[in-house]
């Protein structure tokens, strides 16, 4: 019988994230051989992405051949497997591409669309975060809690931003109405790093529009389990429109200043 209890998947997980990000790394130390583009010129991506992503699969396949994986470069096949794994090769690619020592591997493992166990792991410095449902998330053998701030004017912030020209433009206004509400904000770049930085406290809040599956899935289960609620605008899951990740004391304030300033609005 296939095991699919989350201690074990995270092990599986833990143990692909690693090799994966050895290799991500090895291929930026040896220079960047390619860079196509995405969406927009500014939306690079790059060979390491594909070979990253392609060697998870290739160890998911030998390891759990009847799941499904679901990755940012190559999509999804067909499949009613159970078990499906939620796969960002490089989450920070710019970074990536500049150098920068902010970007991941990301793997999580839904059963039954429900996230039940996720990585994160810095590829630069070797910074690991993990989660499963229900076990709470952890650092390096320290149990997460998040932020303990309770006054939003004292939070610092993390987002992010799209890479479509209309987009950015609407989450700038954003930021220009809640940057003096809060302590101050910051963007890293990562929205897995984001995620598991506001599971650690090392910002109080984090929001950001237009995450896409791979972005929130290790990150924000491992948010969820550090206690964080993480969600959308009245009563909307978090995903594309907006993800909103801060402790409870935090949440509703900051929730009703986007929701005000129509954080989950524009293009």
């Amino acid at each position: 019988m296939t095991n699919n209890d989350p201690g074990a998947l995270l092990e599986i997980a833990v143990a692909i994230a690693r090799r994966a990000a050895e290799t991500a790394r090895t291929m930026r130390d040896q220079a960047i051989e390619q860079v196509d583009t995405k969406s927009t010129k500014t939306d690079v991506v790059t060979e390491a992405d594909r070979a990253v992503e392609r060697q998870i699969v290739a160890e998911l396949a030998r390891l759990r051949p009847g799941d499904a994986v679901l990755g940012e470069e190559y999509g999804e096949a067909a499949s009613s497997a159970r078990v499906r794994w939620v796969v960002d090769p490089i989450d920070g690619t710019v970074n990536y591409l500049y150098g920068l020592p902010q970007y991941a591997v990301s793997i999580a493992v839904e059963l039954d669309g429900s996230p039940i166990a996720g990585v994160v792991r810095n590829a630069v410095t070797g910074a690991e975060w993990t989660a499963t449902r229900g076990g709470g998330a952890w650092r390096d053998g320290r149990r997460l809690t998040g932020s303990t701030e309770t006054d939003l004017a004292q939070a610092l912030a993390a987002t992010g931003f799209g890479y479509a020209a209309e987009r950015r433009a609407h989450q700038a206004a954003v930021l220009a109405g809640l940057i003096t509400r809060v302590r101050d904000i910051r963007r890293f770049g990562s929205a897995a790093l984001d995620l598991c930085a506001a599971a650690e406290g090392l910002v109080d809040v984090y929001y950001e529009q237009g995450l896409a599956p791979w972005d929130l899935a290790a990150g924000g289960l491992i948010a969820e389990e550090a206690g964080l609620l993480v969600t959308g605008l009245n009563g909307a899951p978090a995903g594309t429109r907006l993800a909103i990740a801060a402790p409870p004391a935090l949440h509703r304030p900051l929730h009703d200043h986007l929701a005000a300033l129509d954080a989950s609005g524009g293009p």
